[in-house]
């Protein structure tokens, strides 16, 4: 059976955090504001670049009015912004498999242009037929509506969403598809309290999860 498998990007494919740090502590020097941690880049991370620079402004008690100086100076860096950036062990691998037999795609918040730029830069962008990123016309995650649209984009057959985060949990509840939480990203809770069908910790193990829930349907 050929299934529609849709990933989510930071967190669930690749470690992006050291990279978003230095460009949002970039942006926050200019303004003469203390750096954020990486701790705290990765508790800010997964509702988009505006929501992550709101997070950030009241850690540090930014203005609003910053809001808008900071998302131009990021975007204008996040492009370009993957030296830093790795993908987690096994997701080459699992990606080879699972593209022989399925259709792949992307569904993230972060802003698309940097999205596909990080999936070439890394080499990967050959595996998934549709990206759909956070300035998408429809909506951002939770919003189900860029989910659905991905998996549309992939055709027919079993809708599957692998991500690592509770918003991207509540998107595949909203959307009713089976969701498999990769535990290693940048999840807040403990496992048991993020509902999901599936989890894993290490990406040698997907293939066969894939395949269960294949068998269960």
């Amino acid at each position: 059976m050929t299934a529609r498998i849709i990933f989510d990007l930071d967190g669930t494919l690749i470690d992006s955090a050291p990279d978003i740090q230095n460009i949002a502590n970039a942006s926050l020097t200019k303004i003469g504001v203390a750096p954020i941690s990486l701790e705290e880049t990765h508790s800010f991370i997964g509702k988009g670049i505006q929501n992550f620079i709101a997070r950030a402004r009241e850690a540090r008690d930014i203005p609003d009015k910053y809001q808008k100086l900071i998302l131009e100076d990021m975007t204008a860096r996040y492009e370009t912004a993957v030296e830093l950036t790795v993908m987690y062990p096994g997701v080459l691998e699992a990606l080879t498999a699972l593209s022989q037999s399925h259709r792949l795609g992307i569904c993230t918040n972060k802003l698309h242009r940097p999205a596909t730029s990080v999936l070439k830069h890394l080499k990967i962008s050959q595996f998934f037929q549709t990206v759909w990123g956070g300035d998408n016309p429809l909506a951002r995650k939770p919003d189900p509506a860029p989910l659905q649209a991905a998996f549309k984009d992939l055709g027919t057959g079993l809708r599957i969403f692998v991500g690592d985060s509770e918003i991207d949990a509540e998107t595949a509840q909203r959307a009713e598809v089976p969701f498999i939480l990769f535990t290693q990203g940048y999840r807040h809770n403990p496992i048991d309290q993020i509902p999901h069908d599936m989890a894993f910790d290490k990406f040698s193990d997907l293939v066969a999860k894939i395949e269960v829930i294949l068998a269960q349907s």
